[in-house]
Formats: C-alpha cells, sequence, structure tokens
C-alpha cells in the first residue's frame, strides 16, 4: 500500500506555493512529459488513469537505481520522478487535474530517529554556547521576553486611527479610551469595552505617594486620676450642645469648661449661652473662632455688667461688634483681644472715646492699629495702667511720644513689632516710664543692643520684675553679664527688685557669663527661666541652675548642648516647684533621664521614634 497520499505538517510557504499550483509533482510531471515528446499524449492519459498512487509506485519502481546519481536539484529523501536538466522557465506551465508525487517517505521508526538526532544536535550547542557565555562577563544581560512568554497587550495605536473590533468585527475608531481585549490580540469598541464589565472612562488610580517618616517624640507628663469635678466637667463638655438641660453650674468651674470647650473648638453662638449671665462682671473665652459677628454683639447684651473681658482668636470681630459694645458694655474696665484682624482705625478711637475708664488694653495682631488710636487712647484713658500691642504691624518710634506720658504703666506689651524702636527712643521711654513698670516686653526689637539695657534701662527701672527680651540678636554675652554684675555688685545707685521671670531665649550670642550673672543677682526668687538657644552656655554655669534657683517652676533649657543627665538629676531633686521642664535640643540626655512625680518633661530626644 502506498504512503505518498500521506501528508505531515508544512510551512507557511509551501502552503503558499501549493495554492498557486506550485507543486513538485506538477513540476516532475511536466518535465516528464517534455522527455517523452513521442508519446506524450499516452503518458499524459496514463499517469490521470493511474491517480497520484499507482503513479508514485511506478515512478519509484523506475528510479529505485537512479537514487545514487548526482543532481544540484535532488536531496536525500525527496521523490525521484525529476530528470536533470529542467529549468524553473516552466513552472507557469499548466498543471494536471490529479498531481503525481514523486516523494518518497521515512517511516515513522526512521522519522523519530532524525527527530532525536535533531534535538540532540540543538541542545549540544546550546550548552556549548550557555558555558561560553558563562566564561566571559556580558556588558548588558539580555532581558526582553520569549516568544512563547509574551503575553502583553499590543501597542495601542495611533488615536483616529481606524480598527476592527476583535469581539464584533465593527470598524470604529481609536480613541485614548480604547481598551485592548482580554484575550488579546486586538482591540474593542466602546460598547464592546462596557459589555466586558470595564469602564473605559475610569481614571486609571493614583500613584501612592512615599509615606514620610514622622518623628515623635517622647515626653513624660504625669497624667493624675481625675477628680469627680473634671470627671463633672469633661461630661458637660461632652453634652455641650444640651446647654439648656444642664442647668446652674458654679461659677468656679466656668473657666475649666471653657478650656475644655477651647480644645476641640466646640464653643458656638449656641453653646456660649451656658457662659451667659447678666450677674457676670468677668468673661474669659479661649476660642471663640466660630462666633460671629452678630454672636459677639449677643455677648454684650447678655452680659451688660462686665468689667473684664478676654477672648482669644477673635478673627471674625469687626467694625458692627466694636460699635454694638461701646454702648452695651459700659462697665468695661479691661478689654484682652487675639487677633482682632477686621477691626479698623475709626472705631477703635470711638470705643475710647466711649470707654474712659479703661485701665486695661491688650491686644495681639491688629495690622490697623495705628498711631491715630494710640493718640485717641492717650488721651482718653488716662488711667491705663496695662497695655499690649504685640504684633502690631504699624508700631514705630511714632508712638513714644504718646507712650511717655502714659506715666501710670504697670505692665507694658510691646513685643514682635515690623519695625524696632531705636535705642535711643527706647532709652527716652524708659526714663518716662520704667520707674512704675513690674513686667516689660521688648522681644524682637532687633536694633536694641547692650547700650539699651546699661544706658537706657537700668537707670530708671524700681519695681521690674518680669523681663522678656526673646530674640533680640544684639545682646551679647559680655553685655548681659555686665547689666546683672553692676546691681550684684552695688554700682548702680537705685538697685532694682530681683526678677521673677526672666526670657531671653532665641539670643545665640548668650552663654556663660551671662548665665551665671542672671543666676547671682536673681536665683533666689527665680519662678521661671527661659534660656532656649544659649548653645555656648557652660556645664559648669548649667550646674548653678539647680544650685541657686531652688524655686524655680518652669525652666526651658532648650538647645543648650552641655545639659545631661546629671545637671537635670540635681534640677529635679534640687528644685522641689518645679512643674514643667523643656529639653528640646540636649543631645546629651539619654533614656536614663530621670523624672519625678508631678514634673512634665518635654523634648527627650534620645525618644524619637521614627514612624
Amino acid at each position: 500500500m502506498s504512503r505518498n497520499n500521506v501528508r505531515g505538517p508544512s510551512s507557511a510557504l509551501s502552503e503558499f506555493l501549493r495554492e498557486s499550483g506550485i507543486t513538485p509533482t506538477t513540476i516532475a510531471h511536466r518535465h516528464r512529459a517534455r522527455e517523452d515528446a513521442v508519446n506524450a499524449a499516452n503518458a499524459a492519459n496514463e499517469a490521470q488513469v493511474a491517480g497520484p498512487s499507482n503513479a508514485g509506485q511506478e515512478d519509484d519502481a523506475d528510479n529505485d537505481g537512479d537514487e545514487e546519481e548526482p543532481s544540484p536539484k535532488k536531496k536525500k529523501g525527496k521523490g525521484k520522478g525529476k530528470a536533470p536538466g529542467y529549468g524553473s522557465d516552466d513552472l507557469d506551465e499548466p498543471e494536471d487535474e490529479e498531481p503525481v508525487k514523486k516523494k518518497r517517505k521515512l517511516t515513522k521508526a526512521a522519522q523519530q530517529k532524525a527527530d532525536a538526532a535533531a534535538k540532540a544536535k540543538a541542545k549540544a550547542k546550546a550548552k556549548a554556547k550557555k558555558e561560553a557565555n558563562d566564561d566571559s562577563e556580558p556588558e548588558d544581560a539580555y532581558t526582553a521576553l520569549s516568544k512563547s512568554a509574551w503575553t502583553g497587550p499590543a501597542a495601542k495605536p495611533v488615536v483616529g486611527n481606524f480598527e476592527i473590533c476583535t469581539k464584533c468585527q465593527k470598524e470604529f475608531t481609536v480613541t485614548k479610551y480604547t481598551m485592548a481585549a482580554n484575550p488579546g490580540p486586538g482591540f474593542l469598541c466602546h460598547a464592546c469595552a462596557k459589555l466586558s464589565g470595564t469602564d473605559p472612562f475610569k481614571k486609571p488610580a493614583a500613584p501612592k505617594k512615599r509615606k514620610t517618616e514622622k518623628r515623635t517624640v517622647v515626653n513624660f507628663e504625669v497624667r493624675r486620676f481625675p477628680t469627680l469635678a473634671a470627671l463633672c466637667i469633661q461630661m458637660i463638655t461632652h453634652h455641650i450642645n444640651d446647654v439648656e438641660a444642664l442647668g446652674d453650674i458654679g461659677a468656679i468651674n466656668m473657666d475649666e469648661i471653657a478650656k475644655s470647650l477651647s480644645k476641640n473648638r466646640s464653643l458656638t453662638a449656641e453653646t456660649a449661652q451656658l457662659f451667659y449671665d447678666v450677674q457676670n462682671t468677668k468673661l474669659t473665652l479661649y476660642d471663640v473662632t466660630k462666633l460671629t459677628p452678630p454672636g459677639f454683639s449677643t455677648l454684650g447684651l447678655l452680659n451688660p455688667n462686665l468689667t473684664s473681658l478676654r477672648l482669644d482668636f477673635c478673627g471674625r470681630m469687626d467694625n458692627t461688634v466694636i460699635s454694638a459694645w461701646s454702648n452695651s458694655l459700659p462697665a468695661l474696665t479691661r478689654l484682652e483681644l487675639l487677633g482682632p484682624f477686621l477691626v479698623r482705625a475709626p472705631m477703635w478711637q470711638t470705643f475710647f472715646a466711649s470707654h474712659p475708664l479703661l485701665t486695661g488694653f491688650l491686644i495681639t495682631q491688629s495690622p490697623r492699629f495705628d498711631v491715630d488710636c494710640m493718640r485717641a487712647l492717650g488721651e482718653h484713658c488716662t488711667d491705663l495702667t496695662e497695655l499690649r500691642l504685640k504684633e502690631v504691624g504699624k508700631l514705630n518710634d511714632d508712638f513714644i511720644d504718646i507712650l511717655k506720658d502714659m506715666t501710670k504703666l504697670t505692665y507694658l506689651d510691646l513685643g514682635d513689632p515690623t519695625t524696632s524702636f531705636s535705642e535711643q527712643a527706647a532709652a527716652e521711654l524708659m526714663s518716662c516710664i520704667g520707674g512704675t513698670l513690674t513686667h516689660l516686653d521688648l522681644s524682637g526689637h532687633l536694633e536694641l543692643a547692650d547700650a539699651f539695657l546699661i544706658d537706657g534701662l537700668q537707670p530708671h527701672i524700681r519695681v521690674l520684675v518680669e523681663l522678656l527680651m526673646r530674640n533680640v540678636p544684639t545682646l551679647t554675652d559680655d553685655g548681659l553679664a555686665h547689666f546683672f554684675n553692676r546691681w550684684t555688685e552695688g554700682d548702680v545707685l537705685n538697685a532694682n527688685e530681683t526678677f521673677t521671670h526672666l526670657d531671653f531665649s532665641r539670643n545665640t550670642e548668650l552663654g556663660t557669663n551671662a548665665l551665671t550673672a542672671l543666676l547671682a543677682h536673681s536665683g533666689k526668687t527665680l519662678a521661671t527661666l527661659n534660656i532656649n538657644g544659649w548653645k555656648t552656655a557652660s556645664e559648669e554655669s548649667l550646674k548653678e541652675i539647680p544650685a541657686k534657683a531652688r524655686d524655680l517652676r518652669l525652666l526651658d533649657v532648650g538647645w543648650c548642648r552641655e545639659m545631661d543627665n546629671f545637671i537635670m538629676k540635681s534640677v529635679m531633686e534640687e528644685c522641689s516647684k518645679l512643674k514643667e521642664a523643656k529639653v528640646w535640643g540636649c543631645n546629651r540626655l539619654t533614656e536614663h533621664c530621670p523624672r519625678k512625680r508631678n514634673v512634665n518633661l518635654f523634648g527627650i530626644e534620645s525618644h524619637v521614634q521614627l514612624k
């Protein structure tokens, strides 16, 4: 039985040639027809009658002896019905309906043997190539995916081109929302993309930002067991919206409730009714951010007998509020405001004219308060004893002439202006009012230097106990030391009382000499000491703090580099009244830093945790 009609797999080129009518059988048949010119018609008829199987058998029999003949066109295992000398010019000759196949097929065993030999040869080549690559260092590793491993989608066509939908076979225009088919290859039209359950218009998820490390500094804060009163205040704060059902609350606890409410800004026009009473003479609210101008006006109407009023974070207060208070708070003698940004100069002048009995006027961050307002304050409020104009942008030397006439002042805060006082103007002011001052804050006046302390301040103060000069970088270590040493050595005729509150923080030029002289003069009476930023203070000078300032309650030694565990231990043991200590930037303090009950310790850098 012939095997010539049994065909195995063929390549794409062979398939194309066969569909075009170009096959080895037809070529051999044409060549044999030309050789047998005499019997051409009979040979053609015999080939048609015999069929491809019989023709193949006859050809095989006739050509068994010719298998070893050399021929440039023959290969082992191919059909032998071809005669030498045929050319490619006859490829377009018409072919017969029944092509004759002249190809000899290998047996199944021979084919398997040949395949095994080819695989072994390819495997040996791959192994040799791998060993050669291992011996040398490749410059760049080849990381491309193999053809079998490639599973990624095809490159997206250009927007505006036409494509055929893989699913519905309809033509569509490519847009930026066109999606690849899954499984591929190809792309889907918008309708098919939606039917597949994927929204082509959905925005891609934003890449996650790298989470920054958060530094947490462990503080040691004493938390006592809450008292019954503290629990009640906490409960009232939690149910502050039911203010009408709370009933009467003692005036003693009102201040604690106000502080508790300020922590989460729960004070509104409705909840503020808890603090209003016609009999109130003093009212303090620590956060009134949510109060509107009508709410401020209502405050004045419901508390007509107020003599002292303090409001923090009152940025929504405007001219209408001050105008209403000019009539609704006739008994007001002390006003303290934090952040009245919107009140204009003419309304301040009107308020001062309506309150000539004002003895305390303390404002912070009021950019519209100018010299005309200051003049009106000096003219109408002649009994003023407390004055704070902190962070007032228009404060300058022009205010000095008006301030010099306020000889009854005991509290003066002119800190952090936009323009500093000159040394001469500040010295003139102290010569007029320095003798009565008990509190003076000149922080942020960058033009004041050692000469002001020696010539402008020291000769004129008598009862000053609180002196604050933060961020005055022109002060020097020797200059401040000389300022205190003159009192200690008796070089000043009119000696001042010793200080209870000293704040010279953020003055990096100050150090050992200034601290030693300061403690020698006022160490016994100091209750608050802030030397934050005195990085050159020596270990010996810091050791004098617990030895000479044993009544300290608040201490800030941040960025004093020589502070260590042993000095802090002495502070904890010797300063029996200490309530709070800040040690930011003291790198010599370790996790073994001593602690004490009822003393809050803030800023130990060795306990920094990164999250």
